[in-house]
């Protein structure tokens, strides 16, 4: 069977799997794992991604990211690109290193984002890499250390994942060691990996079919872990998404004519859209053209970084400044 497109959009959390090819190690020693760390720790700040927990076991590791703007497999690419190229060249091999490519699923965070960084963080548990909670807590290798305060990782929101089970730090984080230790007894969860919606039921319409007849539990395929509500939430949008950029690209839309558009609306010179400078009209025009660039084309903010001497940080602000510009003017490219 074909394998599915990847759903990938700004601000969506998902839950990520890499593997070794053949179930052989992608990790095979402390100087692997930090490599394959410090590179975790650049990409992650510089494509505005949130990362709320992992873990590594020796063929295998697990995510749960919050996309930046410029989606997840920007992120994924550099990171899994580099990492196999750093690898081979140490061990002195050739060829493929991961299974495949990575497996990501798209999950619903208010029923899910908990539950997900527990099933995360009990790995090291469950494949017996510690032997128990106490040596999970000074494990290394996961975000669970981070969460318990004996470890410190710059690119892991701890704070944003402690506000689940509190609002003071040390409370927080009792509760969430309670939580773990209650999670022990689950034993792996084949629900937290899967997916619900079984594709030979006859595809989607046969589940607005289901959700006529009061079959509202459905859930996602492979690619998406929620209810009923949030699958179809998601996978319209997907397609509203890629309908429209295709609509707009077959209209001749590209960098070029947005620059156009933007500058008559404005009423600029061209060449100011790339001038350094917080001059309010040239970074509202900046930021609208970035926006529609960005959500709209489906152009990369990396891209628009270089070409406009921007860091990415600073393309991001754009796109969201952008957003809150065409909300309270209204500006359309397609009416």
């Amino acid at each position: 069977m074909p394998r599915s497109a990847r759903l990938d959009a700004p601000g969506v959390v998902h839950h990520v799997i890499i593997r070794g090819i053949e179930r052989r190690k992608i990790f095979r020693d402390s100087h692997d794992r930090n490599n394959f760390l410090e590179r975790l720790s650049k990409l992650v700040p510089e494509t505005n991604t949130s990362c709320y927990a992992w873990a590594l076991m020796s063929n295998h590791a697990h995510f749960l990211f919050r996309s930046g703007d410029v989606g997840l497999s920007t992120l994924m690419r550099r990171l899994l690109t580099g990492y196999a190229v750093s690898f081979n060249h140490r061990h002195k091999r050739h060829g493929q290193l991961f299974q495949n490519r990575y497996k990501s699923i798209i999950c619903q965070e208010d029923i899910y984002l908990k539950e997900l960084v527990r099933y995360i963080h009990l790995n090291p548990l469950r494949a017996k890499v510690v032997s128990d909670i106490s040596e999970l807590n000074k494990y290394n290798y996961s975000g669970h250390s981070v969460l318990t305060g004996n470890k410190k990782c710059e690119w892991q929101d701890a704070e944003y994942v402690l506000s689940y089970f509190g609002k003071r730090v040390g409370a927080s984080r009792k509760h969430y060691i309670t939580y773990m230790e209650e999670g022990i007894k689950q034993g792996r969860r084949p629900d937290l990996v899967g997916g619900g919606l079984i594709r030979s039921l006859g595809g989607w319409a046969e589940v607005k079919k289901m959700r006529l007849r009061g079959q509202d539990r459905i859930k996602g395929d492979e690619r998406i872990l929620g209810e009923s509500d949030f699958v179809m939430e998601v996978l319209s949008r997907a397609d509203e998404k890629y309908s429209r950029q295709y609509e707009l690209k077959n209209q001749g839309y590209d960098l070029e004519r947005l620059e156009q558009i933007v500058v008559e609306i404005y009423g600029i010179d061209k060449k100011e859209l790339h001038l350094k400078g917080r001059q309010k009209t040239r970074s509202e025009a900046r930021s609208l053209l970035f926006y529609w660039a960005v959500r709209e084309l489906g152009l990369s903010g990396t891209s628009l970084a270089k070409q406009f001497k921007m860091s990415q940080s600073g393309v991001v602000y754009s796109v969201n400044k952008g957003e809150r510009l065409t909300k309270e003017k209204n500006y359309q490219l397609l009416e």
